[in-house]
């Protein structure tokens, strides 16, 4: 059985992640888009708000929470396969 490469797992999600976290930001701060879902991940991130600076902390804890996410579950799958 092929074995996953957890390092690029959690590299690629974590970019995806943290634009995605960025990209929400940005929309509410110009189209007032995204406000409950900001809501949510302002809860989650400290210092994700409509700035930008929100925008880049958001990119920043997407990249981390992201990277761990993938490189955990792509570490456990090699680990029981």
């Amino acid at each position: 059985m092929n074995k996953l490469n957890a390092t690029a797992l959690g590299l690629s999600f974590g970019i995806i992640w943290g634009l995605a976290i960025a990209l929400v930001v940005i929309a509410s701060m110009y189209a007032n888009w995204g406000g409950a879902f900001l809501d949510v991940m302002g809860s989650l991130y400290i210092g994700v708000e409509s700035t930008w600076l929100g925008a880049l902390y958001g990119a920043v804890w997407g990249f981390v929470d992201g990277f761990i996410g993938l490189f955990l579950m792509a570490w456990i799958y090699n680990k029981i396969s």
